[in-house]
């Protein structure tokens, strides 16, 4: 109940009560709205700030979900990445050495990543360092599944294509030995029989009369025969045939051909004789093997002609004999 105020006034000997004026309840009017909505904002503040509404509820759930599914996602993401390093372990040291072919470089398997910042526009946003860790690993594993798939399609070719390189890589000796009777000097470093200074040998040596038959150890086309190549000049009367996936053969010291540039030959065909041309000292054959512009040991390559006890055998009796004939 609101209080009524009253004043003596002395000439009528009574209480008059005192009246409100208008200045005075449009002060008290304000005063109170104002009053009112501070309280309000007071108020708004400490739900917002203290109390959850149901929709804040609702987002803050959902992002906690969002949150664990990134994390669900980066955890997958490691176990794809773990299974498609042990693709890439097999294929370059497992599928890759049965086709002899070279192993993808880590530097193309890497390729494309470093460098600007691609994620910057990503920086802004809350928990930025889960989402730009699970995109990146997303990009990386994508591009490296990419060249991994490219990769098994040359397998799968090379597969295709492997009886043709069984049948061109270079695997028998290149005359008849039976008993490795013809075997002389070997790889390694020897005597020079002219020079008379030690040499290495990048082939090997097989006595035989002159006029004994050579055969080819592989597949493949004659690609050079004595003159064309400066670089082969004391081969005397030689032969050299491109047998494909990096291979080639070189057969030197002949006393003639049974070829000619550019023909093509199978495994087994006789395509020269034994000779004493070129810087050779007595009848033999001079025969070497190249793997990607390399020369390389040619005992390495008579897996359809020896077993294995021949084969040290072979190694053994190259290895003693300290001089060579050319």
């Amino acid at each position: 109940m609101v209080k009524k105020k009253y004043r003596f006034n002395p000439d009528t000997l009574n209480y008059e009560r005192i009246g409100i004026s208008i200045k005075e309840k449009t002060a008290k009017i304000i005063a109170y709205f104002s009053s009112s909505l501070i309280f309000s904002l007071v108020l708004v503040f400490v739900i917002v700030y203290f109390y959850e509404t149901p929709r804040t509820k609702a987002l803050m759930r959902e992002n906690q979900e969002l949150i664990s599914q990134y994390e669900l996602m980066l955890k997958d993401l490691e176990k794809v990445e773990n299974v498609l390093k042990d693709l890439q372990q097999r294929d370059d040291n497992i599928y890759r050495v049965i086709f002899e072919t070279d192993p993808i470089p880590s530097t193309v398997r890497k390729a494309g990543f470093g460098g600007t910042n691609k994620y910057s526009h990503l920086e802004s946003l809350s928990n930025s360092t889960l989402i730009i860790e699970t995109t990146r690993k997303l990009d990386i594993l994508s591009k490296e599944a990419y060249i991994q798939s490219k990769s098994f399609d040359e397998v799968m070719k090379l597969a295709l294509n492997k009886e043709d390189m069984l049948a061109s890589i270079p695997a028998i000796q290149p005359i008849t030995n039976r008993n490795l009777k013809r075997t002389a000097s070997g790889w390694g470093y020897r005597i020079h029989p002219i020079y008379k200074v030690r040499k290495m040998h990048y082939g090997m040596d097989f006595t035989a009369p002159v006029g004994t038959p050579v055969y080819a150890t592989g597949n493949g086309k004659v690609t050079e025969l004595a003159g064309t190549v400066s670089g082969f000049s004391e081969f005397g009367h030689f032969i050299k045939i491109n047998h494909g996936w990096g291979y080639e053969t070189v057969y030197a010291h002949l006393s003639r051909y049974n070829v000619k540039v550019g023909q093509e030959i199978k495994r087994g065909d006789i395509i020269g004789y034994v000779g004493n041309s070129g810087a050779s000292t007595a009848p033999h054959l001079h025969y070497e093997v190249h793997k990607d512009g390399q020369r390389v040991n040619p005992a390495l390559y008579y897996f359809k002609d020896l077993t294995a006890e021949e084969f040290d055998k072979m190694i053994a009796i190259s290895s003693n004999i300290g001089q060579t004939l050319d």
